[in-house]
């Protein structure tokens, strides 16, 4: 039996994985409690993620512009 990773779970849910992997997935929840109990919990962060509402402050949009300023400058090739 294969094990699979968080990483190909989340392959799994956002449809990314490949046919074969898809059915060897499929297959494996259909015997792997453990299996079924990972990808339930992704599933449930991933519908969480997409409930959270996120608005960064000015302060941390300026800081954030400031400092990529910043480094752009450093990069510049001087004349």
């Amino acid at each position: 039996m294969h094990s699979f990773t968080s990483e190909d779970l989340l392959q799994y849910i956002y449809g990314e994985t490949s046919t074969a992997k898809t059915a060897a997935i499929k297959a494996a929840l259909e015997i792997d409690w453990s299996l079924q109990e990972k990808l339930a919990l992704l599933t449930s962060s991933k519908t969480e993620l997409e409930n959270v509402s996120f608005s960064p402050s000015s302060k941390s949009i300026e800081n954030i512009l400031n400092y990529a300023q910043k480094v752009a400058e450093e990069m510049a090739p001087t004349a």
